[in-house]
């Protein structure tokens, strides 16, 4: 026997997917992948090319294939650092980019809540968050689901829940000391 809600949560999710990446990628001429990693190199610039693959689910050769098409595009650069590191940083093409997809992005999101009256808004912020601490108990990297988050959007008078949850693992591993809220 199958789950309705959980069916319905799986449809809606998909279909928000397709909607968010479409626009986003549309936005900044660029694969899903190079979405998140504009996206992701918006917020931890100088990055190596391994962990930036590692955030949007790439491996080490396929990041720095992906980060080929970038530079090709002008959106990203590679900087030697010491020794034989190599850090990742956006141009000021690629912040206009990012800037560009975020706000793409917000559309279909804001298209598929504005049926909800501010009670039910409040609801599904509040269930969302729940869902969202659940989801990191299973995937356990804040980096990796919030790849394509507009984070200074969701932490604007609020605490993320997935940021929270991470900080609450973390804690959870040092012996329980609390960690400081990120700025």
């Amino acid at each position: 026997m199958h789950d309705r809600l959980a069916n319905l949560l799986g449809a809606a999710s998909l279909a928000v997917t397709d909607l968010v990446l479409a626009e986003a990628t549309r936005a900044a001429e660029v694969s899903a992948s190079g979405a998140g990693a504009l996206v992701v190199l918006a917020g931890a610039p100088g990055l190596g090319v391994t962990e930036l693959g590692r955030r949007v689910g790439l491996t080490q050769s396929a990041a720095a294939r992906m980060l080929d098409g970038l530079e090709a595009a002008g959106l990203a650069r590679r900087d030697r650092g010491p020794g034989r590191a190599v850090r990742v940083r956006l141009t000021t093409a690629g912040e206009r980019a990012v800037d560009a997809m975020l706000t793409a992005r917000g559309a279909p999101l804001a298209a598929a809540l504005s049926g909800l009256d501010a009670g039910e808004r409040d609801q599904l912020t509040t269930l969302l968050g729940k869902l969202l601490t659940r989801l990191y108990a299973e995937i356990g990297d804040a980096d990796v689901m919030c790849r394509l988050c507009d984070r200074a959007c969701c932490i604007r008078g609020a605490v993320c829940p997935v940021g929270q949850a991470e900080r609450d693992a973390l804690a959870g591993q040092a012996g329980g000391e609390t960690l400081p809220e990120p700025s």
